[in-house]
């Protein structure tokens, strides 16, 4: 089954790391990907930049309503990613407890609802 890992973390916090934090920080990230490669766990990830390149869609009356910025203002922001591969979620928390920005704020853990192909023989 796959479960989608939500890194979230107060981006005010995260600016005042160093750059050599930073940069570990990183480094942890990526060395945690080559581990849940190599498990057969990791199947697609990514780092989001500062919700300041935000920008929000909302469809109202079947127009466009465009805002810059984050969907919502909360005390941690979405900051990337990890789309898993594991049996259930006993696993998928045991495979999130490896993601290092989670000591800085949050993973949510949510399970990808899977949609039917459409039957177009019909």
């Amino acid at each position: 089954m796959k479960y989608l890992c939500l890194v979230y973390y107060d981006e005010n916090k995260m600016q005042q790391l160093t750059q050599q934090e930073w940069d570990s920080l990183n480094r942890e990230c990526m060395d945690c990907v080559e581990g849940l490669t190599q498990g057969g766990h990791f199947l697609d990830g990514a780092p989001l930049l500062s919700t300041e390149t935000a920008t929000t869609l909302r469809m109202r009356d079947n127009k466009p309503l465009v805002t810059d910025g984050p969907f919502a203002e909360t005390k941690e922001q979405l900051a990337g990613f990890y789309m898993l591969e594991a049996r259930d979620m006993n696993e998928a928390l045991r495979l999130a407890e490896k993601i290092p920005p989670a000591r800085y704020g949050c993973v949510e853990i949510r399970p990808i609802r899977e949609l039917l192909a459409q039957d177009n023989s019909r």
